[in-house]
C-alpha cells in the first residue's frame, strides 16, 4: 500500500498538476519552515485542523502563513459552536497525517469527504501556494489554479472566507 506522499505524487501526475518539490528537515511549524522557504516565490500556507464541540464535524482552515486567525470569528462563521484543535488520532483518521504535517493534500485520505475546508480569500490572489505533501520534511509549490483543480477533485466541500 502506498503511503500518503507517494499516493499524492501519483495523483498529481494523473491530474497533470505540475509542482515544485522542496525537501528540507522536519518543519512542524511555520516558524521552523520559514528558514527553508527562502528564495521560493509561493505563498506558504498555515493549515489548521479543527473539530466541533460534538466531535462529529471536522474543518480544515487554510490561510497565508503570515496571517493570524481569530478562532472566535471562525466559530461565528461556521455556526458550529466551540471549535477545538483535532487530536492526532483524528488527524490520522481523516487526513492520514501526523501533527506538524497537516495539509489539504491529506484530503486524499478522506474518501467519505467528511472534512469541510475553509480557505482564506486572500489566497486567491497568490500565483502559487505551498503545502506539505502529507509529511513535514518537504514542501510542494503548485499554481493556485491547479490547487483549485485538486480541491475540486477531492470532492470535499470548500469555501473562501474572510479570515480576521
Amino acid at each position: 500500500m502506498m503511503n500518503g506522499p507517494e499516493k499524492l505524487y501519483r495523483l498529481l501526475e494523473q491530474l497533470a498538476i505540475p509542482f515544485e518539490y522542496l525537501e528540507h528537515p522536519a518543519a512542524p511549524t511555520v516558524a521552523v519552515a520559514r528558514q527553508y522557504w527562502a528564495g521560493h516565490d509561493a505563498t506558504h500556507c498555515k493549515n489548521l485542523f479543527f473539530r466541533n464541540h460534538k466531535g462529529n464535524r471536522h474543518y480544515l482552515v487554510i490561510l497565508d502563513c503570515t496571517r493570524e486567525m481569530d478562532i472566535h470569528h471562525i466559530e461565528k462563521q461556521l455556526h458550529q459552536g466551540k471549535l477545538t484543535f483535532a487530536s492526532p488520532a483524528r488527524m490520522m483518521k481523516y487526513l492520514g497525517v501526523t501533527p506538524g504535517s497537516v495539509t489539504p493534500f491529506g484530503l486524499i485520505s478522506d474518501e467519505e469527504h467528511h472534512v469541510a475546508v475553509f480557505l482564506d480569500r486572500s489566497l486567491q490572489k497568490a500565483a502559487r501556494l505551498s503545502f506539505h505533501p502529507c509529511i513535514n520534511t518537504a514542501s510542494l509549490m503548485i499554481a493556485t489554479a491547479d490547487f483549485i483543480r485538486f480541491m475540486d477533485y477531492t470532492q470535499n466541500p470548500y469555501e473562501w472566507i474572510e479570515v480576521y
